[in-house]
C-alpha cells in the first residue's frame, strides 16, 4: 500500500464518487479505499462496492468510527445536496454541504486523518462576477442555496488550514459530464441526458435556452484533476480555498449541433424552467491558470473528444 494510507470517499455513490473510487482503487489498491453512502446496500451490492460503509455524513460519532476502524489517512468528501435539488430543501443543503465538511475538518485538526479532499464548484460565483475567463480571485456574490454553502466551504477550508495546519485541498468543478452514473440534480445535468435522450429517441427537450454557455467538462478530466491536486507536494498547494479548474465551454445548441454529427435527425426543442435563472448567474468560461501554474493542470477532452466517448459508452449501456 502507498505511505498516502487508507482512503475514504463519502458519497461514492454519486455521479462523481463513484468514478473517484474506481480511479483511486487503482492507485491504493481495492482493499484500501472505503466506499460510503448515505444509502443501504443489499448483499449483492456490497460484494460488488465492497469495501462499503453506510454512513451519514451529519453523524460525527459513525464516521469517526469509520475512520478509527480502516484507520483512514485521506478523506474525499463528496455528499452534498446540489444546486437544483438544493433551492429545493435550503435548510437540509445548508445543514448537510456545512455540517458535513466540519465533520470531516474537526477530524483532521484532531489528528485523525492526514488530508482531505473537498470539491467547490463555478456556483461560487454569482451575477457580478465577471462571465468570461473568470479569474481565480474575483467577486463571489453567489444567489443560490448550493452556491452560498460552497463559499463558505471555501473560506473555511482555508481557514481550517491557516489555523489548524489541516492539509485541505479543493478544485472548483464546472458541469460535469460522464456515461457510467446518473447525474444528481444539478443545473448542467442537460448535458449529460441530451446525449441519453439522442440515443434513445433521437430527440430532447432542453431546461435551458438554447445559447446558455456555461464551463463543463468531461468525467475522466475531472478524475484526472483531482488526483493529480491530492497527489501534488503540498508546496505546490498555494490556494487552499478551492482552484479554478476549466475544460470546455458550450451551449445547448453547440452541443446538439455536435451530436448531430452522430445522429443526422436528432431535434432539439428549448422549453426553460427554474434552472435557467441558476445557469445565468454562473460564469461562461472560467481562467484556470493559476492551477496550471501551480501544479501543472491540463485537461484532454473538447467538446469533439468528449461527444465521441459519450456516445460509444452510452450505446454499449443502452443495448444491454
Amino acid at each position: 500500500m502507498s505511505t498516502q494510507g487508507t482512503v475514504l470517499v463519502i458519497g461514492s455513490s454519486g455521479q462523481l464518487g463513484a468514478e473517484l473510487v474506481a480511479g483511486l482503487r487503482q492507485i491504493y489498491g481495492r482493499e484500501n479505499v472505503i466506499a460510503s453512502d448515505i444509502k443501504d446496500m443489499d448483499k449483492e451490492q456490497i460484494k460488488e462496492f465492497a469495501p462499503y460503509e453506510t454512513l451519514n455524513v451529519l453523524n460525527a460519532k459513525r464516521l469517526y468510527e469509520i475512520v478509527r476502524k480502516y484507520d483512514v489517512k485521506q478523506i474525499y468528501l463528496l455528499a452534498a445536496l446540489l444546486s437544483a435539488t438544493a433551492e429545493k430543501s435550503p435548510m437540509f443543503a445548508w445543514d448537510l454541504n456545512m455540517n458535513g465538511l466540519f465533520n470531516v475538518l474537526d477530524l483532521a485538526k484532531e489528528k485523525h486523518i492526514d488530508k482531505v479532499y473537498w470539491p467547490s464548484s463555478i456556483a461560487v460565483f454569482g451575477p457580478t462576477t465577471p462571465r468570461i475567463n473568470t479569474p481565480q480571485f474575483t467577486i463571489m456574490e453567489p444567489n443560490t442555496v448550493y452556491g452560498i454553502s460552497k463559499q463558505t466551504g471555501e473560506r473555511w477550508c482555508e481557514y481550517y488550514f491557516n489555523k489548524y495546519a489541516v492539509d485541505v485541498r479543493s478544485l472548483r468543478y464546472p458541469g460535469l459530464i460522464g456515461w457510467k452514473t446518473a447525474p444528481g440534480g444539478g443545473t448542467t445535468d442537460y448535458a449529460v441526458h441530451i446525449y441519453h435522450e439522442a440515443i434513445k429517441n433521437n430527440s430532447y427537450e432542453c431546461f435551458l435556452s438554447e445559447n446558455t454557455t456555461l464551463p463543463m467538462m468531461f468525467m475522466d478530466d475531472a478524475i484526472k484533476a483531482t488526483l493529480d491536486l491530492m497527489h501534488s507536494n503540498p508546496e505546490k498547494i498555494k490556494v487552499r480555498s478551492s482552484y479554478n479548474l476549466a475544460g470546455m465551454s458550450f451551449s445547448p445548441k453547440e452541443i446538439a449541433s455536435e451530436i448531430k454529427n452522430y445522429f443526422p435527425e436528432f431535434q432539439i426543442t428549448y422549453n426553460p424552467d427554474s434552472r435557467q435563472a441558476i445557469a445565468d448567474s454562473w460564469p461562461q468560461s472560467i481562467d484556470d491558470s493559476v492551477a496550471r501554474k501551480e501544479w501543472g493542470w491540463k485537461p484532454s477532452f473538447d467538446l469533439k473528444k468528449m461527444s465521441e466517448e459519450m456516445i460509444v459508452n452510452l450505446k454499449n449501456e443502452i443495448v444491454k
